[in-house]
């Protein structure tokens, strides 16, 4: 079965036959409903209630995604793709949110979203080297990325210099989770490439059931573990936010994951580069914060990314009618020369 011909769903909603902004729009809008809660919820727990366990609250809501997913229907015998595929992309997954929620003990959020906006970046570097995948992006996409990368660094360091929190040990950390990102979209793009028949669900299932152990060895090194199941005993109440902070980003993750299948994982890491830009913006104009002249550079450049990305390639399209016009012509000196052969063989009386 071929990628295109693959049925797609997100939470019921059809999207292989919709046209391609919809199912565009549809995936986009999910992610951003669950990251925005995801921020907030995050902006909540650490920096207000000073609750720096990233490893822990990564390790509960993974119980939380399993739990949505058995609501959702999903169940073992469904599996298209053996446990051994999710192994690599479970530990680098895990790796991953544990690495981004622990920096923020470190870092604060502009800090942080400054070095995760450079995602989209490794992202497209590492489809080029990642077995099943081996993408060439045209010149104007790296063009837009960077356009989008700079502008919303430069945005984030205009917030950043009236509220600095940089530290060794969370640049270091959000480091480590920039590499692994730059595997993960990567990764899940060539699972769903070389396999089309794999879901969304699948996917999230098994990369949470594999990546959980994962996380045990870096809390218990650590003491997390301890700290933050006592932490939490005494707070109960966090408990709530987690659950509903995982239960928002549960339709992020699935409508990433949607995205990744469709459009693939550069245009995913784009989207969501343009989410944190969006996020930023929201929280100037509802705690209205003053916007200054590097705010408005920063948002002027993303905008050309976007804009930039949104353009059409000719180069592949005229690749694609040579290639497809090459075909043609094969097919039509073929049948002519098994005509002639015919011809040749044919009696002649």
């Amino acid at each position: 079965m071929k990628k295109e011909e693959q049925v797609r769903s997100l939470f019921g909603i059809s999207l292989s036959d919709r046209p391609i902004w919809q199912q565009f729009l549809i995936c986009s809008s999910g992610f951003f409903f669950g990251y925005l809660v995801n921020g907030i919820c995050e902006e909540y727990v650490y920096n207000r209630l000073k609750f720096s366990y990233g490893w822990y609250f990564t390790f509960v809501q993974g119980f939380v995604y399993l739990v949505l997913i058995y609501f959702q229907g999903f169940t073992v015998k469904q599996m298209v793709n053996p446990w051994k595929t999710y192994v690599k992309l479970s530990a680098v997954l895990m790796g991953s949110h544990g690495l981004t929620k622990g920096s923020l003990a470190f870092l604060n959020y502009p800090a942080q979203l400054m070095f995760k906006s450079t995602k989209v970046l490794p992202v497209m570097v590492m489809g080029a080297f990642i077995p099943g995948l081996r993408r060439k992006y045209p010149l104007h996409e790296y063009v837009s990325a960077i356009l989008l990368v700079i502008g919303l660094i430069l945005f984030t360091l205009a917030d950043a210099q009236t509220s600095p929190n940089f530290s060794v040990i969370g640049v270091v950390m959000v480091l480590g989770a920039l590499v692994m990102d730059s595997f993960l979209g990567n990764l899940q793009e060539a699972i769903f490439t070389l396999n089309p028949e794999t879901t969304q669900m699948e996917m999230l299932f098994c990369s949470t059931v594999v990546g959980l152990p994962f996380l045990i060895p870096p809390m218990v090194m650590t003491g997390e573990l301890f700290t933050a199941w006592n932490s939490c005993y005494q707070h109960p109440y966090v408990y709530a936010v987690l659950i509903f902070e995982a239960m928002a980003t549960f339709i992020g993750q699935v409508s990433v994951l949607s995205l990744i299948a469709l459009f693939g994982a550069a245009t995913t890491a784009m989207v969501t580069t343009a989410r944190k830009a969006v996020t930023l913006l929201l929280s100037y104009l509802i705690f209205t914060k003053p916007l200054t002249g590097q705010h408005g550079s920063g948002l002027i450049l993303i905008a050309m990314g976007i804009i930039l990305k949104l353009l059409p390639d000719n180069n592949s399209n005229k690749k694609k009618v040579l290639k497809d016009s090459s075909k043609s012509s094969f097919r039509e000196m073929k049948n002519q020369l098994d005509a002639s052969e015919d011809e040749e063989r044919r009696p002649l009386v």
